[in-house]
């Protein structure tokens, strides 16, 4: 509030966007706008200028929605607060007593005084132009409030027609869905206990025919690794919202006198340029974060081994495959599972984090100096929250799982149960074997799993899903605290734990346990349209995939994973003496570029032909950038649509140079441009982003990439 702003009016500005809150109560504050950047006197005349229209048969007068609607303003949506005591005041109706504002974040307290609540409202606009907001919810009487529901709504104009949102399931996370955004609304739930393969990572609303580089768009992501909820609505009226918060079990929250729940971050993006101007804000923010792996930690490159060895963990055969690791140019080495006691398959081990002395009878030590000594870092998997019944640990505790009642088990999934780390004898123990390792063992990074949803997740009777989320939390970042210098994966059954709350305690998620290279190109184009390229691992496979038996070249499966945090995994040890020159050929390449793929701007291309799909990484101050042309499928066109790069400077000419250190891709037509032939070509950025140049005819499933670096100046 303040300058040219009416009292009442609070306006966060930053990165492009503009949020103007109309505070002058006397009930819950409003967002007037949320959108393009304004003036404060444009914001001044939204705010409190143009009132509300009414219809007929509608409340007198017309109450505009607040970021907690109330039924009791005659909203007939879905309420923001679900709740009551016993039974009784189950309609809020509160009124705003206290507004403060910073730079970049206004604060709104309001009370209920029948209902005996009070409510918090935090809203922030980062330097990026990505908004976060969340209630916090205070029981001031003296007898228990049962909460329900506490969600976070945004309003969205009526010409955002289209709603894009994402579903998946394993091994193949995170595919879009785009549908109208019609009358009603359109509820993403999830229930799993965890984020969920088949979770939207975020919900968006754009203007008509929006794409990566044009319309309108409005996006929400609920920062949560439990269950969740992320919805759009749009009333009869015309208003339209887009919404979320945590999802709450029946009797997971019963507020006692005093006691105050907080709802997750909702973060809110919004772009005037597109699906990329989206990126641009998620990714800024995640970056300017303090304990982000940024430029002066650069990514390694990673070898996992799981899909080169499985449980099969024979020390000389491993030794090998790290030498042969080292010998391309590797500088992580993961131990993947299979190494602690009992653990020979999945279906037994899991809770009993010691080192089998039957596979390792003088422990770890030797491998991981043997791994250090050639240079590179060793990690290693673990899956704390899970616990096999054939366990030592099960059998001396079986009353330490989730379950609906004391005595009461859970189905099984995958031969595990869900260990309630809520319940403090058991998270003393995980802390301890874990504290135990990291510092009995010279380990640099953790593959943590999670390899199952939670089915009837309770302790002593009660739902337990969102106790367990916090228990998760709380461990890991007493972990972090004790051992600062180890990174962790967040890692659950593949992309199944992706949200920007699971990154505040770890350093970069597994997108996917499918390693194909044509299932990858979709995974992570979509899970980058919110997290950048290096916190999403990406590993190249062996030859034929062990997801889908499908066989991919290797220059594809390089050109793939090379946009994201880099690794392998894959028994090198019995690669080609050929395919081992790639290999060190790309790795040379992945270090050359990362600082400019991990710290520029993400750009995908909106192309004509949808079975051809462009991409790239441009610079911050666009002197370089790097693009790959991917043919997913058979051309639609005999001779292909012009191939554009969007993101450069249009005043600069750029020496565009086909990458050699990935190997030609197969051609599947004569028609090879003349700029390709020869391997390079002097273009200005105008022409590069408007017209493009005129791509080879690539067989199915091949893809290359070039560089680009400044010639010219202004």
């Amino acid at each position: 509030m303040g300058g040219d702003l009416d009292p009442g009016i609070a306006h966060l500005r930053a990165g492009g966007v503009s949020i103007v809150v109309d505070a002058r109560g006397p009930g819950l504050p409003v967002v007037r706008h949320w959108g393009a950047e304004l003036g404060d006197a444009d914001a001044r005349h939204v705010g409190p200028g143009f009132g509300e229209a009414l219809t007929v048969n509608s409340p007198d007068p017309a109450v505009p929605l607040a970021m907690l609607p109330e039924a009791s303003t005659g909203h007939m949506g879905r309420p923001g607060l679900r709740g009551h005591r016993a039974g009784a005041h189950w309609s809020s109706a509160f009124a705003l007593a206290d507004v403060t504002v910073g730079p970049g974040t206004a604060r709104f307290t309001a009370v209920d005084g029948r209902a005996e609540v009070e409510l918090v409202t935090e809203v922030e606009l980062t330097p990026s132009g990505l908004a976060r907001v969340r209630h916090q919810l205070t029981n001031i009487a003296t007898t228990p409030y049962v909460l329900d529901g506490l969600e976070v709504a945004l309003p969205v104009p009526p010409h955002a027609e289209e709603l894009l949102d994402f579903t998946g399931r394993w091994a193949r996370e995170r595919h879009p869905q785009r549908r109208p955004f019609d009358r009603g609304a359109w509820v993403r739930e999830n229930r799993r206990g965890r984020t969920g393969h088949d979770a939207t990572i975020g919900l968006v609303a754009g203007v008509r025919g929006f794409g990566f580089g044009g319309g309108e768009v409005w996006a929400v992501h609920v920062a949560w690794s439990g269950n969740h909820v992320t919805y759009a609505q749009r009333t009869p009226d015309g208003r339209s919202t887009l919404g979320g918060g945590e999802l709450l079990l029946s009797g997971e929250v019963i507020l006692a006198a005093g006691q105050t729940y907080r709802s997750p971050w909702l973060y809110a993006g919004y772009s005037a340029g597109g699906l990329d101007g989206l990126s641009a804000g998620f990714h800024q923010w995640l970056r300017a974060r303090a304990h982000h792996p940024g430029p002066t930690r650069p990514r390694p490159v990673v070898l996992n081994t799981w899909e080169a060895v499985y449980f099969d963990h024979d020390h000389d055969r491993l030794r090998a495959l790290a030498d042969a690791a080292a010998e391309v140019g590797v500088e992580r080495f993961v131990l993947d599972d299979g190494w602690f006691l009992g653990r020979r398959h999945s279906g037994a081990g899991l809770g009993d984090w010691s080192v089998d002395p039957a596979v390792w009878p003088d422990g770890l030590a030797p491998l991981i100096d043997h791994v250090e000594a050639l240079g590179m870092e060793f990690g290693l998997w673990v899956e704390p929250e899970m616990v096999n019944p054939d366990s030592d640990l099960f059998r001396s505790h079986p009353d330490w799982v989730l379950g609906p009642a004391p005595g009461a088990m859970p189905v099984t999934v995958r031969r595990q149960q869900v260990l309630n780390l809520a319940h403090p004898a058991a998270y003393r123990y995980i802390l301890d074997r874990l504290d135990h390792l990291l510092r009995d063992h010279h380990i640099d990074y953790l593959k943590w799993d999670h390899n199952r949803d939670l089915v009837d997740a309770g302790q002593d009777g009660r739902a337990s899903v969102r106790e367990q989320t916090l228990a998760v939390y709380r461990l890991l970042a007493e972990l972090r605290a004790r051992h600062p210098g180890v990174e962790i994966e967040s890692c659950s059954s593949g992309g199944a734990r992706i949200d920007l709350q699971i990154l505040e305690h770890t350093d970069r998620v597994w997108a996917s346990d499918c390693n194909d290279a044509l299932e990858r190109q979709a995974i992570q184009r979509w899970t980058g349209l919110f997290l950048p390229p290096e916190l999403i691992g990406s590993h190249v496979g062996p030859p034929r995939s062990h997801t889908t038996s499908r066989t991919h070249d290797l220059s594809f499966r390089l050109a793939t994973a090379i946009f994201c945090h880099f690794g392998l995994e894959w028994d090198i040890s019995t690669a080609t003496e050929e395919e081992r020159r790639q290999l060190r050929r790309a790795i040379g390449l992945y270090r050359d570029l990362r600082p400019l793929l991990h710290t520029g701007s993400v750009v995908r291309v909106d192309h004509p032909d949808p079975s051809a799909w462009a991409h790239g990484v441009v610079s911050a101050d666009r002197s370089a950038a790097v693009f790959a042309y991917a043919q997913l499928a058979t051309a639609v066109d005999a001779v292909p649509a012009p191939w554009r790069m969007p993101g450069l400077d249009p005043h600069r000419s750029y020496r565009v140079t086909l990458v050699d250190r990935i190997e030609r891709p197969a051609m599947a037509g004569r028609a090879e441009p003349a700029w390709f032939a020869s391997g390079t070509i002097e273009v200005s950025g105008r022409v590069l982003g408007v017209v493009g140049l005129p791509p080879p005819v690539l067989a199915p499933e091949q893809a290359m990439l070039v560089r680009l670096d400044v010639v010219g100046e202004p």
